[in-house]
């Protein structure tokens, strides 16, 4: 018997938890047993887009007829209990895309000594990057007592770095300050901390919510931090990069009203305001002067893997994170909390945008 955390995929800040049977596994199946993984505003996004970007398709839910429920994935490092792959043993650990659940079931397929892929076939169509899974007892360096900040920080702050290095590559689009927009966000902070030590002399303005500017000055990873309300009086309307992990329409259409033709670029990300999605784009101001990008960290990953080559890549990303990890403890509260009742608990809170930005839940299963 397994339990799944699912939500309604048309209003998701309603919920339940739902009982399902294990069914016996097939040929060259395995079964893991989930432990630990990480719930943001980050899983939040993925719910947002889980139909335009295909995030329900994942993991299908249990006892839903109606189709009407969905399950939000999660990072997540999990235990094989249970194998009928000659190449992967009870015992091995991995970390990638799980639902929050107690158990999922995958067909691994490309297995190597570092990592494998799920080769379930209603995932095939999905992007490939999540259906890869580390295997993380072949690293020398593997540290159990790291999977917390691996599974908190881990995607988001990979998500900072394809970003950060977005940025840098194109020379920050000729302009003078980067406007973060959701600035207390953990992948917005990574993304501050990255600027904050490059070489150029950009300036990094963070927007956030009234209730977070004090918090977001406390970090010391922005020159300055405005709160939304204030924008439009307050930027400085200079050429100017803008990354909206947001997708809050007034506050894109404020920045836009501001900066005019100084809006550069306009690189769109998350959807962390994803109550005011369908109430069109804002930015009504912006020219042709002005590019938009939606921008897809998976595919922009493998675009700068095939690029730099895979080790290369991975030299600059781990660098990256595991600097930007180690700068997150200085302002982050772990707030660990045991299995998906206790999810349940704080959800609500993760999904309409009140959890105070310095804490980091932690399902511990």
């Amino acid at each position: 018997m397994s339990i799944e955390f699912q939500v309604k995929k048309r209003g998701f800040s309603e919920f339940r938890l739902i009982e399902r049977q294990d069914d016996p596994l097939g040929e060259n199946e395995i079964r893991l047993n989930i432990d630990i993984f990480s719930f943001t505003a980050n899983n939040i996004t993925y719910a947002a887009a889980g139909d335009s970007l295909g995030y329900w398709q994942f993991f299908p839910s249990s006892d839903n007829e109606s189709g009407e429920w969905g399950i939000i994935p999660v990072w997540s490092m999990a235990d094989v209990v249970e194998s009928n792959h000659a190449d992967v043993p009870v015992g091995d650990r991995l970390y990638g895309y799980f639902p929050p659940a107690t158990s999922l079931v995958i067909k691994p397929a490309n297995v190597s000594d570092e990592a494998l892929f799920d080769a379930t076939a209603h995932r095939q169509a999905l992007p490939p990057l999540y259906n890869r899974y580390s295997r993380v007892l072949s690293s020398p360096t593997y540290d159990r007592q790291a999977d917390i900040a691996r599974t908190l920080l881990g995607p988001l702050h990979m998500t900072s770095f394809a970003l950060w290095d977005q940025l840098r590559k194109n020379d920050y689009y000729g302009s003078e300050q980067a406007i973060v927009v959701s600035a207390s966000s953990k992948t917005s902070l990574g993304l501050a901390h990255g600027l904050s030590k490059d070489e150029s002399n950009i300036k990094i303005v963070g927007l956030t919510s009234a209730r977070n500017v004090e918090f977001v000055k406390d970090t010391g990873l922005y020159d300055e931090v405005i709160a939304y309300e204030n924008a439009t009086n307050d930027l400085k309307d200079v050429a100017s990069i803008v990354v909206d992990m947001a997708g809050n329409p007034d506050v894109k259409r404020a920045i836009g009203a501001r900066l005019g033709d100084n809006a550069k670029y306009y690189i769109k990300v998350g959807i962390t305001h994803w109550a005011d999605l369908g109430r069109g784009s804002g930015f009504e101001a912006s020219s042709d002067e002005t590019k938009e990008e939606n921008f897809f960290a998976p595919s922009y990953i493998l675009q700068r893997m095939n690029e730099l080559g895979p080790k290369e890549f991975d030299k600059r990303a781990s660098a990256f994170m595991r600097d930007t990890a180690l700068a997150s403890f200085d302002w982050m509260t772990v707030e660990p909390r045991a299995g998906l009742e206790q999810l349940a608990e704080v959800y609500s809170s993760i999904c309409d945008g009140s959890l105070s930005p310095d804490i980091g839940i932690v399902v511990q299963m």
